[in-house]
């Protein structure tokens, strides 16, 4: 059965971002009883979508809501009075009163091919040493867990990950890198994270995926969505090899 989520309205925070978004700020911290209420929040106004709307995008506390604001205003202002900003947060306000957690849901398992170490992870020797473990027992931990997609952000496609164990946790390079390797996978802090596209970048690079997770012309062109969860799994350099093969 599915459940009501109780929402404290006193600590919800409607802000207008531009004029043609509005954030909705539903909590201040990163954990996964927020992370329930952006998600359901997400596939409710997705579902329920005004006349202007455009998308959703949650982040780890928020959700963004996107609108054309001529559409809005000449849809719902019928009496001249309200800024376009103004109707959506009603809008919103309605929605969010018929939000329910759905208890049955299972969320999506992904599993992402991971070659650990050598010039795939340059930075693991790094890791290990910081964490005064041996680069086995880093591959181990950090293929063991289990990774709660919170939000995509950052670069097309690039999912910020919950779960990472304090075991392996790694401040950021001092000096960022100019150009990351599509499919690098990397510790920055308390998070790990797949680089989709090359970008620069700071995190601790301890192995790189040929799995893509970012296709343009795919609908949706992301691999992973707020919501999934990421194992990683090892994999050898002839088996990355094969795979980038066969893939082609």
């Amino acid at each position: 059965m599915n459940q009501r989520i109780g929402l404290d309205k006193e600590k919800i925070e409607m802000k207008p971002l531009g004029d043609s978004a509005l954030v909705i700020q539903l909590g201040t911290e990163i954990n996964t009883a927020v992370h329930k209420k952006v998600r359901a929040l997400t596939i409710l106004s997705e579902k329920h979508s005004f006349t202007g709307f455009i998308e959703c995008v949650p982040a780890f506390a928020s959700v963004t809501v996107f609108y054309n604001p001529l559409i809005v205003k000449r849809t719902y202002d019928t009496e001249n009075n309200s800024s376009p900003f103004q109707l959506v947060r009603f809008m919103m306000e309605e929605i969010m009163k018929q939000l329910v957690e759905e208890k049955e849901e299972k969320p999506r398992i992904v599993e992402i091919p991971v070659c650990y170490g050598g010039e795939y992870g340059p930075d693991l020797p790094f890791v290990a040493e910081e964490n005064n473990l041996s680069v086995e027992e880093v591959i181990e931990i950090h293929s063991s867990g289990e990774y709660l997609v919170y939000m995509i952000g950052f670069a097309p496609g690039f999912p910020y990950l919950g779960g990472l164990s304090e075991k392996i946790a790694a401040p950021r390079r001092s000096s960022p890198r100019v150009s990351i390797p599509v499919g690098s996978v990397g510790i920055a802090g308390n998070q790990t994270g797949v680089y989709p596209i090359s970008t620069p970048g700071g995190w601790q690079l301890i192995g790189r995926t040929p799995a893509a997770l970012f296709h343009p012309k795919h609908n949706p062109p992301s691999l992973l969505a707020s919501g999934d969860v990421v194992k990683f799994v090892p994999i050898t350099v002839e088996e990355y090899e094969h795979y980038q093969e066969t893939t082609r």
